[in-house]
């Protein structure tokens, strides 16, 4: 992967096309622009019978440059770097900074392209992408472009970690009808990601989604509660909520809603249908950035359970509030 940076200072993560599969679309190419050049060649041999040998031979070189010159640049300027042997491979032809090209740069790589690729066969091209870091051949060295691939295999996507135990259920009044998709996405990729970030910058972006969904829902959170472990709770209040509505509705409107067992808190039910791991689970302290509780014990669900019946602390390492 290439990392460029902008000029606005964004850090853009490229894949750099290789030889293999850069080979494959100039092949394509090629194929498809010689299927050209010789069908209007055929063409225009029939329409020029009449035509002494110097015209025909101007004609030829005509050709030559219009169709197996002219034609890839012409593809290249229209389509933003993607022609049909790029686009079948998945790659497309952008600047060095991650922009998309214009005609000086289709101009200056179909110009190289003649020498490098038609007149040595490729022999060229294929040396310099080989020696080149990021795969790029002696056209895109001058006109300042990079080939990158376009498809790439989506990454496998990490479940948000569950709250602790004692904040399960305890937002269910909270209004989040006024919370944007767009800060739950950020929460989200938050919660995923915490692990990867420095300490110091993560509680300072978790204090600032905190913030943002305070302010949403006008309900701060209680005192103690770490930010991050306060969004681990409000993002598992929202999918609860999806799941009871998604459940509801597949059960229709005559069906009768199930009796909660007695004495068993209706949030571990909802948190168990989700996907959502169960009190006394893999959630530890430094997950959200809490403390923990004087005496509390690591053990297994049951022995959490208990402890947290008996002096209410919890199995997963946090404190409850006051």
């Amino acid at each position: 992967m290439s990392e460029l940076v902008t000029g606005d200072a964004v850090v853009l993560e490229l894949r750099p096309a290789r030889l293999p599969s850069r080979a494959l679309a100039a092949a394509i190419d090629l194929a498809v622009v010689f299927c050209v050049f010789m069908l209007v060649s055929v063409v225009v041999g029939i329409a020029s019978v009449t035509l002494d040998e110097a015209a025909v031979a101007a004609i030829g070189v005509a050709l030559f440059l219009l169709v197996l010159i002219g034609g890839p640049i012409a593809v290249e300027t229209l389509s933003h770097g993607r022609s049909l042997g790029k686009l079948a491979c998945g790659l497309r032809v952008v600047r060095d900074d991650g922009g998309p090209i214009r005609f000086r740069h289709a101009l200056v790589r179909g110009a190289m392209g003649a020498v490098e690729i038609l007149m040595t066969f490729g022999v060229v091209a294929s040396i310099a992408s080989l020696v080149s870091a990021r795969g790029r051949r002696l056209g895109d060295v001058f006109a300042g472009t990079l080939v990158i691939r376009e498809r790439v295999t989506a990454k496998r996507s990490v479940a948000v970690p569950p709250p602790p135990p004692w904040l399960v259920g305890r937002f269910s009044q909270l209004d989040l009808s006024a919370v944007p998709d767009e800060l739950w996405l950020a929460i989200r990729q938050y919660l995923t990601r915490m692990h990867q970030l420095d300490p110091g910058v993560g509680r300072s972006m978790a204090a600032r989604l905190a913030d943002e969904v305070v302010s949403r829902t006008g309900i701060a959170p209680p005192q103690g509660i770490p930010a991050a472990a306060f969004l681990a709770a409000v993002v598992h209040e929202r999918q609860a909520r999806d799941a009871r509505r998604v459940f509801a509705g597949g059960r229709g409107a005559s069906s009768a809603a199930p009796v909660p067992v007695a004495g068993a808190p209706e949030s571990a039910g909802i948190a168990g249908a989700v996907g959502f791991a169960a009190p006394g689970g893999a959630v530890t302290p430094a997950a959200f950035g809490g403390t923990v509780a004087p005496g509390a014990s690591a053990g297994g669900a049951g022995s959490g359970a208990k402890e947290q019946k008996g002096t209410g602390g919890s199995s997963a390492g946090f404190a409850p509030p006051g």
